[in-house]
């Protein structure tokens, strides 16, 4: 059956995990559970994972074709104990390769890795998402110049891997600017989100498309994003949903933040 594709937030750094006993702080306690609600919301058990994090740049798109890949642990400053976590899913080469074809006969330049691990915008999601660690996951690379339509664009390409039973990932967070953490700036949040899900939810693909692309002339957008690395990531599922219907999925307050997740098909 064919699979959606989503955009999430990733929380911040191995935020689910804080605790030593294992239990999640009560402010990530509502993101946590729509992260591990998405495997029963699908039509079925999804055949792999292709997953686009906001913590991962190059050049060009560059899909990891890596079978086992490990974990990079890109945060800093936390608690002795989330360096030890572990999210040991094998890798998918194979639909790596297909996914690097897809995006060739799209016309884009693209490159391979097998050696980097995966970031906490994928291993900390999916510890929530998938904890058996039991679904074939592979990544693609945001492309540097963080061109909306590019990545629209390279979603489009993706898309018909949702017909092989490939779930599509984008996992950022919907508003991001880190000088704000310890203020809760909630009002300027909202104003953001509201506009934003507006633009995403548009029932019109073509007018969807074409608002996304244009989220810097949003109400409050370079205050939500002051660099649009976590915000990417939705340009991808975007596209990847093609013309289907598109719905907010999560709409959350968080560290004086507003934080929102969108579902396509």
């Amino acid at each position: 059956m064919r699979q959606p594709s989503l955009f999430l937030p990733h929380g911040g750094g191995p935020c689910f995990f804080l605790n030593p006993d294992g239990s999640c702080p009560p402010a990530w306690v509502r993101m946590r559970d729509y992260l591990a609600s998405i495997l029963p919301s699908l039509p079925e058990r999804p055949k792999a994972i292709l997953i686009v994090s906001g913590h991962w740049e190059e050049e060009d798109f560059t899909v990891h074709a890596g079978a086992r890949p490990g974990l990079l642990f890109d945060y800093y400053g936390f608690p002795d104990h989330t360096y030890l976590l572990d999210w040991d899913a094998p890798g998918a080469p194979g639909l790596a390769q297909r996914a690097k074809a897809l995006l060739e006969g799209a016309g884009f330049a693209i490159r391979e890795n097998d050696t980097r691990g995966w970031d906490h915008g994928v291993f900390v999601p999916m510890k929530v998402a998938v904890p058996d660690a039991d679904i074939p996951t592979f990544q693609l690379s945001l492309r540097k110049d963080l061109d909306p339509e590019a990545h629209i664009r390279a979603g489009q390409a993706l898309g018909a891997l949702r017909d092989q039973g490939v779930l599509i990932v984008g996992s950022g967070m919907s508003f991001h600017n880190m000088r704000t953490l310890g203020h809760d700036v909630t009002p300027q949040a909202d104003r953001f989100d509201d506009a934003l899900s507006a633009a995403v939810t548009d029932p019109d693909p073509d007018a969807r498309r074409a608002r996304v692309a244009r989220w810097a002339l949003l109400p409050q957008a370079r205050f939500a994003h002051p660099r649009e690395e976590h915000l990417l990531p939705l340009m991808v599922a975007l596209g990847a949903g093609g013309d289907d219907p598109a719905t907010h999925d999560l709409k959350d307050h968080v560290i004086g933040w507003t934080v929102s997740a969108y579902r396509f098909g």
